[in-house]
């Protein structure tokens, strides 16, 4: 696989059923390893032992309904109340992050309201602060700590 422009880490990949699979330590179960799962493991590695998201309260592809159709989201991070915090959309690193990218995350947060959004493609990551008082929004020069999340949903 590709390398990333994340923190490299031991990823637990074997081979199933004729297939390469990848540990999703939050899933607790093998999944397939497509290069945009090659992102989100190593971006949720990132995020855990960088930036300290407590792995119990991530969660990787959560089921939303928007507008009657089923949609997941590939990574939230919730509170310790269980309330979504931040969104995050992966992409292959091959994918180049385009509008349409964020216009995929922006409708995923007309249902869960979230704080902060936040797309990968694992070489490029862009993340923006919501104003939803100004219907605005900010982008942030890095990737929030969880603790930085926490405080400003309070």
């Amino acid at each position: 696989m590709q390398p990333l422009n994340l923190p490299g880490f031991a990823p637990k990949v074997i081979e199933k059923n004729g297939k390469r699979t990848i540990f999703d330590p939050v899933r607790r179960k093998y999944v397939a390893l497509t290069p945009e799962e090659w992102v989100r493991q190593h971006f949720v590695n990132y995020l855990m032992t960088q930036k300290n998201y407590p792995k119990a309260l991530l969660a990787n592809e959560v089921l939303i309904n928007l507008n009657g159709t089923a949609k997941r989201c590939d990574t939230v991070a919730y509170n310790c109340f269980l309330a979504p915090l931040m969104i995050v959309e992966y992409k292959a690193p091959d994918i180049h992050i385009t509008n349409a990218v964020f216009d995929q995350i922006a409708r995923y947060n007309m249902v869960l309201h979230v704080n902060y959004l936040t797309v990968s493609n694992g070489i490029t990551h862009f993340c923006c602060k919501m104003d939803y008082e100004n219907q605005t929004y900010t982008f942030l020069k890095e990737i929030p700590d969880y603790n930085m999340l926490e405080e400003k949903s309070k």
